[in-house]
Formats: C-alpha cells, sequence, structure tokens
C-alpha cells in the first residue's frame, strides 16, 4: 500500500456563483432570498460584469444603453437570425447565435472600437485620463490630436458615421442627456462629444457620433472593462433577436427574404465582374 498522500482536491476560485444540494448564491447573496424579486436584469448585468454593485443612477443608464442597442429593424443580424431559423426552425439557439456571430466591427463591434480608441486618447492626456485645462477647449485638444493621428494613420475614427443617420443619430443627444442626469457623464463621453466638434474640422466632413459609438463612451464611464463593450452589445442585442424570431415564427419572411435573392440572381462570368 502506498504512503503518498492523497492530492489535495483542485480549487477553482470565483466571486460570482456557486450552488449546493441547497442554495445557490451569486455574487455573495443568496440567489432566491435576496436577489430575486429585488434586482432586475440591468442591475445584475452590470453588477456581473463590474463586480461592483451599481448605482441607482448607474443602472438607469446602463440600461438606456440596452435599449438603444437592442434592435434596429431588418440589419444583417437579424436577417441572419431569420434566415437561420427558416433553415432549422428546431434549433431556436442556433438562429439566435447565427445573429450574434454577426456582432462585428460594421456592427455592434463599434461600441468596443469606441471605447478603446477613447481610452487610448485619454491615457495620452496623463495619468489622470483628462486635459491639463478641463474646459470645452482642452477636451477639443485632446480629441483633435487623436482624430489627426487616426487619420494620419490611415484609419476610420470609430463612432463616426452612419448608414442611415446620415446627420444625427437619434440616440446619442438622448444618451447623454440620461448619463448627465445620472451623474454618470464621464471623460469618455466628454471625449466623445469633442471628438464630435472638432471631427469635421479634420476630416473636411461633417459625420454624425452615432449611437454603438455613444454607447460604447457610455458603458466606459460605467466602468465596464474594455473588453466587454462588445459582449454588452451583444447582450441587448440578444433581446432585439429574440423579439425578431418570435416575429418570424408568427409572421414568417424569411422565405421571402431566400427567394427574392434567389430568383434575382445572375450569373455573370468573373471575367465581366
Amino acid at each position: 500500500m502506498s504512503d503518498t498522500p492523497p492530492a489535495p482536491a483542485p480549487v477553482y476560485r470565483t466571486s460570482l456563483g456557486t450552488s449546493t444540494a441547497d442554495t445557490i448564491s451569486l455574487l455573495g447573496h443568496d440567489l432566491a432570498g435576496d436577489l430575486m424579486g429585488h434586482v432586475g436584469f440591468g442591475e445584475l448585468a452590470l453588477w456581473l460584469v463590474t463586480g461592483a454593485r451599481p448605482q441607482p443612477g448607474e443602472v438607469a443608464v446602463f440600461e438606456a444603453v440596452l435599449v438603444a442597442l437592442a434592435d434596429h429593424g431588418f440589419t444583417p443580424t437579424a436577417i441572419a437570425a431569420r434566415l437561420t431559423y427558416l433553415s432549422a426552425p428546431d434549433s431556436l439557439q442556433g438562429a439566435l447565435a447565427a445573429g450574434l456571430l454577426g456582432g462585428g466591427s460594421r456592427f455592434l463591434g463599434v461600441t468596443e472600437d469606441t471605447g478603446t480608441w477613447l481610452a487610448a486618447a485619454l491615457a495620452d492626456a496623463g495619468p489622470d485620463g483628462v486635459p491639463a485645462d478641463d474646459d470645452e477647449a482642452g477636451w477639443d485638444a485632446l480629441a483633435r490630436d487623436g482624430v489627426t493621428a487616426t487619420r494620419a494613420a490611415g484609419r476610420f475614427v470609430p463612432g463616426l458615421g452612419h448608414p442611415v443617420h446620415k446627420v444625427a443619430d437619434p440616440r446619442t443627444p438622448r444618451l447623454v442627456a440620461i448619463a448627465t442626469e445620472n451623474g454618470t457623464l464621464g471623460p469618455h463621453l466628454r471625449l466623445f462629444q469633442a471628438v464630435g466638434r472638432v471631427a469635421p474640422e479634420v476630416l473636411g466632413r461633417t459625420l454624425p457620433l452615432n449611437g454603438a459609438g455613444v454607447c460604447g463612451a457610455t458603458l466606459a464611464d460605467l466602468g465596464v472593462p474594455l473588453p466587454m463593450l462588445r459582449g454588452v452589445a451583444l447582450l441587448a442585442r440578444a433581446a432585439g433577436l429574440l423579439g425578431q424570431l418570435a416575429e418570424e415564427h408568427r409572421d414568417p419572411v424569411g422565405m421571402d427574404v431566400y427567394l427574392s435573392v434567389d430568383r434575382n440572381a445572375v450569373y455573370v462570368p468573373r471575367s465581366e465582374r
């Protein structure tokens, strides 16, 4: 018989949820007794992501972001979800996943890209992330430097422009107002506003501050980690996609979309394209 002591049981650390035969614990609280019926889903989601219980004003702003990003009609993500549901009506999860997989650099991913760009520009401002002159002129100067450098590098400034809202995205001023009312307007959103003011002179044309961008700035001010920004956008879009799929179940249009493309497809030799 071996005298080797048994290996200690592995320990997997978490600050989120655990369970026993009789209880479920989440964020250090009893799920059934402390959270259910007392904590809204938006509050819980922000709490899970940041690790700190949010204040009511922060919850209000976070939920406004979720509403802003939930659904925009027949976007590519919605079409992908509906057509996948048409192809595999027995796989709701597949249809939902198909829509979420389309969250990238053109749709939804701009939320993360904008927050990351703003954070990098703020890091250049100094250790406090605030320009030396904490006024509109100071923020404009910081924004001008960032936009100029990005343009010189041949890249686009994330959060500028929209395929439909050519003049103004209605979500942007509304979200700024909600953040201001709830005391969460911070450096990312202030810099984003400055980008909107200086971009025309640097780029030579006026582009609106889009909703995905303002959501990224707002979430960054709420303390959402930059790598998680796109995840919040996908969380919001999951609700919108579920609505799209519920409507597709009630009143389907997927077959019409498919047939419209299929019946109007025209073969053209590659040499003539």
